[in-house]
């Protein structure tokens, strides 16, 4: 290979993109500044839920392709080009992202790089920051003009990311000068006939923020559509399924529900729409604070619904809730329905017992007050209503008479409309979903 890689930042995002290069036969140095994380990297343990990913970190560690370190020196010496991959969380008590993460990196980075190198940056950020981190990565490092840098987002989903990664439906790379076009054209080159967008900066910016937007909003509208389902009488999965068919909607993420979460979608819209207050061009996204309120609505209406199948109240009634992660095939639980839910439930008396396959350490971590069992079943022992807030597979295919034999009443809330509704009443359940009857 041409080159040799370093990723800066082993989150979610960086483990995955540092095993993959690995996998694609590059020598990878991935750093992070937390010690004990990197111990467990070292050792072939990821600190996420993530298929398939374990086994390619294990294959590359083995092989010698891939290492991990702590030393911004160490990256500086060893790397040609350095892939940013650390986070943008949501600013505390604002809309805004906080971009100071990626200013550490380039800040601890630059003053070792004193030859020719590039630097990419593929975290999510509000436009306007590559060319500010550019100019400071020319500013800081010895090597002056020689040190470029060039953005190239990302756009992994969780439960895929690594076919995400090395099958990629496109990939974007903002540049100012040919010969990083090249150098990136040549590190993406193994994944073979892909095609690739080179712009600008702020164009390369905005693409992510562009796309998380339009599947935000594309997710809220059929939700907002099972607000009317419910207030009309309609189903949202039958309205859903005849608008798939128009192939200008198509009907990929048009499953009424429980709405998104996670670590990008919520804090990358609010983060859009206040880049776009600055900018003063706020009002041509003044459509996105609606989609955001759509979406935190479905998480008041699920808990509605479960205390309408109750009576009306919680207090000392058994719940059982299926789901903590904010979507199947993962652990991750920022800023997920499913565990709002269960939280604000047991803040209004109800006795609240959780399972999820995966995310279970994580939800006790943030959330010690709820009740946790190991399997469904147990979960849902002696519940007077059991609620499935996380579609995994594990819950769609669980046997209705099984889970019948437990509870106290086959009572259900199917917050994902991902059940079958007529096998479910067949075996003696009242069913309720969002935006059915």
């Amino acid at each position: 290979m041409p080159y040799r890689l370093t990723v800066l930042g082993t989150g979610y995002l960086g483990a995955t993109h540092a095993a993959c290069m690995a996998e694609l036969g590059f020598e990878v140095l991935a750093l992070d500044v937390d010690q004990s994380k990197i111990e467990r990297l070292r050792r072939g343990e990821l600190p996420i839920h993530e298929p398939g990913l374990e086994e390619v970190l294990r294959r590359n560690l083995d092989s010698g392709r891939l290492r991990f370190t702590t030393s911004y020196e160490e990256v500086a010496k060893f790397g040609d080009v350095h892939f940013v991959c650390v986070g943008t969380p949501q600013k505390k008590g604002e809309r805004a992202a906080d971009v100071s993460y990626l200013d550490a990196v380039v800040e601890s980075l630059a003053p070792h790089l004193d030859r020719e190198c590039l630097v990419v940056g593929k975290s999510t950020v509000p436009v306007g920051t590559a060319e500010r981190l550019a100019e400071k990565l020319v500013r800081l490092a010895p090597a002056g003009t020689q040190t470029e840098l060039a953005w190239n987002p990302e756009f992994l989903r969780e439960g895929f990311a690594v076919r995400d990664t090395l099958r990629p439906d496109r990939i974007v790379i903002g540049v100012t000068s040919e010969r990083a076009e090249k150098i990136l054209r040549d590190v993406y080159a193994p994944l073979g006939e892909v095609p690739i967008v080179v712009t600008d900066f702020p164009t390369a910016e905005l693409v992510k923020s562009a796309a998380n937007a339009f599947l935000a909003t594309k997710i809220s509208f059929i939700n907002a559509m099972a607000e009317v389902c419910e207030a009309a009488g309609g189903d949202v999965t039958q309205l859903s399924a005849a608008l798939a068919y128009d192939e200008r909607i198509g009907g990929r993420y048009l499953n009424a529900g429980l709405g998104f979460g996670g670590g990008c979608l919520p804090k990358d819209i609010r983060a859009f729409t206040a880049r776009a207050d600055e900018l003063g061009a706020g009002h041509a996204l003044a459509f996105l604070r609606e989609v955001d309120e759509i979406n935190l609505r479905r998480r008041a209406r699920m808990v509605g619904l479960a205390g309408e199948v109750l009576g009306g109240s919680f207090g000392g009634r058994r719940v059982a809730v299926l789901g903590a992660a904010f979507k199947p095939n993962s652990d991750d639980i920022r800023d997920s329905p499913a565990l709002d839910v269960a939280v604000k439930i047991a803040e209004l008396g109800g006795l609240v017992t959780l399972y999820d396959p995966a995310a279970l350490a994580n939800a006790r971590a943030a959330h010690p007050q709820l009740g946790y069992a190991e399997s469904a079943l147990e979960a849902a022992s002696g519940a007077e209503v059991v609620l499935l807030l996380t579609e995994w597979q594990e819950f769609v295919s669980l046997d209705p008479e099984d889970l019948g034999a437990v509870v106290a009443a086959r009572v259900i809330v199917d917050g994902r409309n991902a059940l079958d509704v007529e096998l479910w009443r067949g075996a003696g359940w009242h069913y309720r979903a969002l935006g059915r009857p």
